[in-house]
């Protein structure tokens, strides 16, 4: 089974109107390319300060994600509405949550990022925590076409167990919305990535922000469509547009038998050790 897919690389600020016009020209041109899965990156609707991320956040029928049912309907199109601030009923806290949206217009899947992204990069410290809440589910979804896919969204990418369980539970294709930041873009991004492709002999559909966006934070791009193989099939470059790549599951079982690593796991083997300080 072959099918087209796309990866649309943003540079999304804080105002939300301009977003989503970017996102549904991209959207389109990528349909047009004959793409039947597209993915958007992390907060596409917007990013910038935590008090412009709490404005601009949302409900699953709040403006975004009711933009991508309809779009994705009148395309025809499986599509990874990235992931978007979610304002949930009861919560203090935002979720940041991917939303798959399928060729029907209906929710087929919702994810909320499992991994905070509290670390200090390049001399700045980023608390994800103290705006967002943790998600606390592993998703899986499929395509009309039936095919598996396994969500995450950005700082996932550096939780290798996370993608395991994803493959282990039958996905073929795994999905990386993301804003990775321009220093960890330029040092780790296409590594991380290959490998999640090459250990879990899956393809990886990723698609980054890029740029600078409100309140100094910048993103790296390099927006990449990957093989099991872990070969680059496709990578965008630093501008806002979209990439596509043609899928070849034929190839995956291929690689999968002649080099059957997953089947040569050993899980009565493993043990999870104690947690070291």
């Amino acid at each position: 089974m072959h099918f087209r897919v796309a990866a649309v690389q943003l540079n999304s600020g804080a105002e939300k109107t301009a977003n989503l016009a970017a996102a549904d020209r991209l959207v389109r041109a990528a349909a047009a390319d004959g793409a039947s899965l597209i993915v958007l990156p992390e907060k596409w609707p917007a990013i910038g300060s935590e008090e412009q991320l709490r404005t601009a956040a949302e409900t699953l029928d709040g403006q975004a994600i009711s933009w991508a049912r309809q779009t994705a309907r009148e395309l025809a199109v499986d599509l990874i509405a990235g992931s978007i601030c979610e304002q949930r009923e009861g919560q203090t806290k935002l979720s940041n949550t991917s939303v798959h949206v399928g060729p029907d217009g209906e929710i087929k899947a919702v994810y909320r990022k499992l991994h905070m992204f509290d670390v200090e990069v390049d001399g700045r410290v980023y608390r994800e925590s103290a705006l967002e809440q943790p998600g606390q589910e592993i998703v899986l979804s499929q395509t009309a076409d039936g095919v598996r896919l396994g969500l995450s969204v950005c700082y996932d990418l550096r939780f290798p167990e996370l993608y395991r369980i994803l493959a282990l539970q039958g996905a073929r294709v795994l999905l990386v919305p993301a804003a990775f930041t321009l220093a960890t873009t330029r040092d780790h991004w296409e590594i991380l990535l290959r490998a999640r492709a090459i250990e879990n002999q899956c393809f990886v559909l990723a698609a980054n922000q890029i740029g600078e966006h409100p309140g100094g934070q910048r993103s790296g791009g390099r927006s990449m469509i990957i093989d099991p193989w872990g070969t680059v099939l496709a990578q965008a470059p630093d501008s806002e547009g979209h990439i596509f790549a043609e899928l070849d599951l034929a190839r995956l079982e291929e690689i999968r038998t002649q080099l059957p690593a997953l089947a040569n796991r050993r899980p009565g083997a493993y043990r999870w050790p104690e947690a070291v300080s």
